[in-house]
Order: structure tokens, then sequence, then C-alpha cells
């Protein structure tokens, strides 16, 4: 087999350029022999040329000076790991105006920027390959874009972001609070110093930003995408939920509803604890993907970390030397323009079951009381629990589940039972994803 030369560069020398660059150095015998492409390491860019890393460069190799990258014509790739928005658009730019094709794991820029950065590319007869963006070393990418282009996306549901599975994985399996598990998975590194992005629910919506758009053949931006974190769950609701049979998860879905519209949505979800999904602990990313005529799918595995990761840009480096990202980038609709026009389903016309905790004080016709506010909003309970035992005010502690309601039901609800004097605060309201399994 002869062998195609592939020179790339690297930009951002962090956790995941370092298991690149290792990933390349170690590996390109091996790599050319499986698939053809030989990878050199031409440049490594960085910021910082003086902290120690876990691999060892060339010498030589290591320079702060974009301009190497940019002015050598034979570095066909630009390798872009800087993270963040703004010098990173930049980045692109530039790689772009030289001539190089990109690999990225950017998501933030590719959900908020991706419109611009694809018209870019196509003006610069560049393409620029992404699966590293989602779901770590997971190739769903490549999955959406090839494995299941027969098929008609009807559905995606997924886990998106390690750091909130291990939050709520660690939450049911020890019973401990939300803030102490938090901080237990910044000792592991799990979760950054700063998991506002994560645990607010951002970075699962960035990820279904350009999953949704390969999925549904629809550009999309975050506006589309109604977003919830996972800030307020309280380890009374993972008890709940585990008593009823549910586990709670941080859920991305992309839904094509009945009507010909999209719904689009990151929440927290008690979802039943025999769902593939369900099972799905720790750090590790899942998606489930339903297609006219595959059925459902399930792809799982590690969704970040500096090896898995870098297994999804060399993934995309080797495609570029094969030639396949190239013919394939263009023909993306969300690249080309030939994009569906699909309406988007605000959220509040959804419709949803709904788990509601709420703290009742403790006396005679309390629960008529509630029970007619979800009546007047067309909301029919289907199951109820009190425990036994007091909160502040003599009030204890419900657990409401209801059948199927439109989710402005819900809020208007919601906002009526805060107002309630027999009801102590807001209540707390988690939707309940019912994930439709195949049928054979």
């Amino acid at each position: 087999m002869e062998e195609t030369k592939l020179r790339v560069g690297l930009i951002g020398f962090g956790t995941v350029g370092t298991g690149v660059a290792k990933l390349i150095l170690e590996e390109a015998d091996a790599i050319a022999a499986r698939t053809g492409v030989r990878l050199e390491l031409a440049c490594v860019i960085d910021k910082d040329t003086a902290s120690p890393r876990r691999v060892q460069l060339p010498d030589g190799l290591l320079s702060s000076n974009l301009d190497r990258l940019l002015n050598d014509p034979s570095i066909a790739v630009g390798i872009e790991l800087v993270g963040g928005t703004t010098a990173a658009r930049q980045i692109h730019h530039q790689l772009l105006r030289a001539g190089k094709h990109i690999v990225t794991a950017n998501k933030a820029l590719l959900a908020e920027y991706g419109e611009e950065l694809y018209s870019a590319a196509v003006q610069a007869n560049r393409c620029i390959g992404f699966e590293a963006s989602c779901c770590g070393g997971i190739p769903i990418i490549l999955a959406i874009r090839s494995g299941l282009a027969a098929n008609r996306i009807l559905g995606l549901y997924g886990i998106f972001n390690g750091t909130c599975n291990y939050i709520l994985s660690k939450m049911t399996q020890s019973g401990s609070d939300f803030k102490t598990v938090l901080a237990e998975a910044q000792a592991k590194g799990y979760a950054e110093a700063d998991p506002t992005l994560d645990i607010n629910g951002t970075d699962t919506a960035h990820k279904l930003a350009i999953l949704g758009g390969l999925a549904f053949e629809r550009r999309i931006s975050m506006h589309d995408i109604y977003v919830e974190g996972i800030e307020r769950i309280e380890i009374e609701d993972i008890h709940n939920a585990r008593e009823m049979g549910y586990v709670i998860k941080l859920l991305a879905i992309g839904q094509m509803n009945g009507d010909g519209t999209l719904s689009l949505r990151v929440h927290p979800s008690l979802i039943h604890e025999d769902t593939p999904l369900a099972a799905v602990s720790g750090p590790f990313n899942a998606v489930s993907i339903h297609g006219h005529a595959v059925g459902r799918t399930m792809f799982y595995g590690r969704g970040a970390g500096m090896m898995a990761t870098a297994s999804a840009v060399v993934a995309d480096l080797i495609e570029i030397g094969l030639g396949s990202v190239q013919r394939t980038f263009h023909s993306i609709p969300m690249v080309s323009g030939r994009q569906k026009n699909i309406p988007i389903k605000p959220i509040d016309e959804i419709e949803c079951r709904f788990y509601i905790r709420l703290m009742a004080k403790d006396e005679p016709g309390v629960v008529a009381k509630y029970g007619r506010i979800l009546a007047n909003h067309k909301i029919s309970i289907r199951g109820a629990i009190q425990h036994e035992g007091r909160g502040p005010e003599n009030t204890v502690p419900v657990v409401i589940t209801t059948h199927p309601t439109l989710e402005r039901n819900m809020f208007n609800a919601l906002d009526e039972l805060s107002r309630l004097k027999v009801i102590s605060g807001r209540p707390v309201c988690i939707r309940i994803v019912d994930i439709p399994e195949d049928s054979e």
C-alpha cells in the first residue's frame, strides 16, 4: 500500500494537545500500516513553551509563533485545541486564509459561530473536521454523517456531559448531596475549578446544537435549545426517583414531532431504570439515536479526557489524509446551505410527564387545594406519595407524578402553587422522559 503523508500543525499544547502529540509521535507507524496515512507532526504552537508536559517533543518542534504554521505550505492541517470562542475564532479564519484544513475539538466555537466558519471553509475550499467536539472518543459524528445516512433521524437522546453524569451518578450511589459530590468531582479532575458551563447545561447544549444540526439536517442555534442545568437537584429527588424506579440524568433531547416540528431541549430528566441510558454512570457519555430504518441505536464511551478526545482528533486527521472529510464536509446540509426548513417547537408547546415535589402543610383540605390547581391547569395526577416526617412550618413532603401535559400548563400551575399559603416555597419540578424503545 502506497502511503499518503500528511503534515499537521498543532495549536494548543494543553491536556488534549498533549494526547494528540503523543498519539502521532508514538503511533505513526501503526496508523500508517493500518490506514495508509502517515501523520507527521510538523510543529506545536503554544504560548507556554516552558512548562513540562507528559510527552517529549523532538527538539525545535514547540514554538509560540503561529506564523510558523501559517507560512509553511507543506503543512496541510491545523489542529485547533485552544478552546473558547475569541482567539480560536480568529485562528480558524487565519488557518483557512492560509489554505489549511482544520481539525478541532471546540464545541462552543462551532455551536456559536459554526455557520460563519463553515461558510469561510467552503469559500476557501477547505474542510473542518470536528469529530472530537462531541462526546470525546465516541465516533458519533461519523456515525450520523455516514453510518446512519440512509435514515431519517426521528429522535436523539444523549448524556453528553461527563461532569454532570458523574455528579448525578455519585449522588445516586452514595446518598451525598450536590455540593459534596461537586467538590469530590473537582478533586478528582472530573469537574473544572469553575464548573458553571457544565452544570448549567450549556456544554451539553453546545453538543446538541452540533449533533442536532447533523441529525436533523438543519442549522441550529443556541437560541433554538431550551436549557436547564442540574444545580437545583437535591438528594431527596434522587431518593424519590429511585423509589419509583427512575434515575435522574441530564439529557439532551432532539425529537421530530408528529406535526413536523423539531423540539430541542437540555434538562434534568427522570428516566426509567430499565432504560439503557439509565445504566450510563460516572464520567461516561452515551447517545441513543432512532432512525426510521435502523430503529434504535446506542453509542457509549468516554466523553472527555486526554486520550479519548485525542483519539477523535487523530481519526479526523486520518480521514483528511484519505480524502473522506473533504468530500463529506461540503455535502453536510448545514454546511452546503441545503438544510431543511423545520420549525422549532417552543418549550411551552411540548407535552411531557412531570415529577413534582412540594412541601405542604399537614392539615385538612390541603390535598384538595393543590389538586384543584393542577386540575384547573389540565394536569392529571398519575401517582402521589406522602412520607411521614416534618419539615419547616409543619409541612410534609408530597411527591406527585403526572400524566402528559403541556409545558405551559405546568409552568402556570407551579406559579399558582407557589402562591398557595399551604405550600412552603416553590415546588420542585423535573420532567419524566419516556424514551421509546423498538417494538420488535
